[in-house]
């Protein structure tokens, strides 16, 4: 008997270049023959004249997109970026809503390859490049930056390592910068130069200045600036310009409209340290790069400790407050926009989402995630931002369909997380959803994920503190509670937290700290009802019947449809501690005059 010979597999390393139309869905939706017409025009004018001009073959069409091969990562970036001018300088004359821009992925790998296709974690990684890429740009790994570098003519941004949709480990990837250091400032202007406009949430962290005369203080303050660059990039979506590139301006006289159009950004953060005496003072500013204009700034003055522990102080402080300001400031383009897509309506929905945890901001949050996914079905933000307010409904008690909106956010979570594993908040709702549905112990194990993910979630911090309680350790929950205070001051839902402990402490049968903590909740946000639930169940305790109705009345005012028997479905619920201190709770509640139902 014969044995049969394996099939000899044909292998070589290639640089793959793959590219496909950003928002093709809603071009065709809007006009699907002038779009075919108009996407034909660009691959044969512009696109295939490149490639071929440069070495490569296109291996395949993908409907919107194509996936070519080259001998040579060279040519590859050099055909990517021959095509994009040129398809930009043919589109000038094009609406925005209905001008065609490619994102391009471009790598090195060992191919399979077959007559009409290419295969390999090669290929994969250039494809989930492509999807990361701005419209109009061109994202490469390192593996193809050590073989370009210095040999192509334009330069790279370090977005730093990314976590790219399945793929095992994360990939160090660069951004293509188009030259334009005396370019105008209008991303309409800069696209008639065939650069691409500056991307969404992108930023350069500036080397803070050393104000105080000591030049042994210099490695602190890089310090800070170094650590906020790093922490800056786990923001979801950020486009973060490397430490290298942003330290080439250490100490110079800097023109910061100048800046933006060399590095493509939207936004410069530039700050100070000085030390006087005991006590250390920062100085930051958020700028807008093309307008100078000051969107924010902060003052952190405190007395010095251990330069080590204030150096993460203050950069958590900074990080957290960052992403929320440049959240609002991308809501606030978006306002603006005639034809928002996926990405602008995630920050508007975002942006109201921050402003506060009631139903005011929540319904009109959920309207902006519901569009965006309409757009774009697997948009993992808006996902996660659905998720996270139907658990939030359900954990403050706003809802009377708990387990309902739990169970859908759950399904939608791990919706996100198969498309995205990384995702630090994903995690954190995760988490929070199984506090919701009496497995505290993984919602715990979820929480710590995210902050493995991303150190400055201090909700992550917050939603453990909460667990605690459920798990009858309420003991434990102030701890967990003023680290996230500890990481997150001004948070928007600090008074949440603070309520929390309020909670905690109303378990823990000790009455007058759980009126401090209340009250301190109170005033930091009276918009707060389940906060004056649980103000009057502790004030019943104490025998305060006419200050407990008159929390009572307060939170009636602000939500007039809690009952007792809507607590009773709390969706917390399980450890026999934690029950008998609800049913404390209620009845305090009770005494108080809250609603039977």
């Amino acid at each position: 008997m014969v044995q049969e010979q394996p099939v000899r597999v044909e292998r070589r390393l290639s640089a793959i270049l793959a590219a496909d139309v950003a928002g093709y869905s809603q071009l065709m939706h809007r006009d699907e023959e002038a779009t075919h017409a108009r996407l034909t025009a660009l691959l044969t004018d512009a696109v295939r004249p490149a490639i071929s001009e440069h070495g490569g073959r296109i291996v395949k069409n993908t409907g919107d997109g194509f996936l070519a091969e080259f001998a040579s990562a060279v040519e590859a970036v050099r055909a990517a970026t021959h095509f994009q001018t040129r398809v930009q300088e043919l589109s000038i004359g094009d609406p925005e809503y209905r001008r065609i821009a490619f994102r391009v992925g471009v790598n090195i790998g060992d191919v399979i390859v077959e007559p009409h296709d290419i295969f390999g974690d090669g290929v994969n990684i250039a494809a989930r490049l492509e999807s990361i890429a701005e419209p109009g740009g061109i994202c490469i790994s390192s593996a193809v930056y050590d073989h370009v570098r210095g040999k192509v003519g334009v330069e790279f941004a370090d977005l730093g390592e990314q976590n790219l949709k399945n793929i095992d480990h994360p990939v160090r990837t660069y951004a293509v910068m188009w030259e334009g250091s005396s370019s105008p400032a209008t991303p309409a202007e800069r696209a008639t130069l065939g650069g691409p406009s500056p991307p969404r949430l992108s930023i350069v962290v500036l080397p803070f200045a050393n104000l105080s005369g000591d030049p042994a203080q210099d490695y602190f303050v890089d310090g800070v600036t170094e650590s906020l660059t790093t922490d800056l990039s786990r923001i979801s979506g950020s486009f973060v310009i490397g430490r290298h590139t942003a330290f080439t301006y250490k100490g110079k006289a800097v023109d910061l409209k100048q800046i933006g159009r060399k590095l493509n950004v939207r936004y410069v953060l530039e700050g100070s340290v000085q030390r006087s005496g005991n006590r250390l003072r920062v100085n930051v500013q958020l700028i807008d790069a093309a307008t100078c204009t000051h969107l924010w700034a902060e003052r952190f003055d405190k007395p010095m400790a251990d330069l080590f522990d204030m150096q993460d102080e203050i950069v958590s402080r900074l990080a957290n407050t960052l992403n929320a300001q440049l959240i609002a400031a991308e809501a606030r383009r978006a306002e603006h926009s005639l034809h928002p897509n996926a990405l602008d309506l995630y920050f508007q929905g975002r942006a109201r989402w921050n402003r506060g945890w009631t139903p005011s901001n929540m319904i009109p949050a959920r309207s902006f995630f519901e569009r965006a996914l309409g757009l774009d079905p697997e948009n993992v933000d808006a996902l996660v931002g659905i998720a996270a307010i139907d658990v939030a409904s359900a954990g403050f008690l706003l809802v009377d369909d708990a387990d309902l909106r739990v169970a859908a956010a759950e399904a939608a979570l791990i919706k996100a997380l198969s498309l995205a594993p990384q995702h630090a908040l994903a995690h954190l709702y995760l988490g929070a959803a199984y506090l919701c549905s009496n497995r505290a112990e993984q919602g715990i194990a979820e929480c710590e994920h995210a902050l493995a993910l991303n150190r400055n979630l201090a909700d992550a911090h917050a939603s453990i503190g909460v667990a605690k309680v459920i798990v009858g350790r309420a003991a434990e929950t102030e701890a967990h509670i003023n680290q996230a205070l500890h990481l997150s001051p001004l948070d928007d839902v600090a008074n949440r937290w603070m309520s929390w402990v309020g909670f905690a402490k109303l378990h823990l049968g000790d009455d007058a700290e759980a009126v401090a903590w209340l009250r301190r909740s109170l005033k930091v946000n009276p918009n707060n009802p389940f906060a004056n639930f649980f103000l009057a169940a502790a004030l019943a305790h104490q025998g305060k019947i006419d200050d407990a109705r008159a929390a009572v009345k307060d939170g009636l005012a602000f939500d007039p449809a809690f009952t007792i028997r809507r607590f009773k479905a709390y969706p917390y619920r399980g450890n026999p501690t934690f029950l008998a201190g609800s049913k404390r709770i209620i009845e305090g509640m009770r005494m108080a005059g809250v609603p039977e139902k």
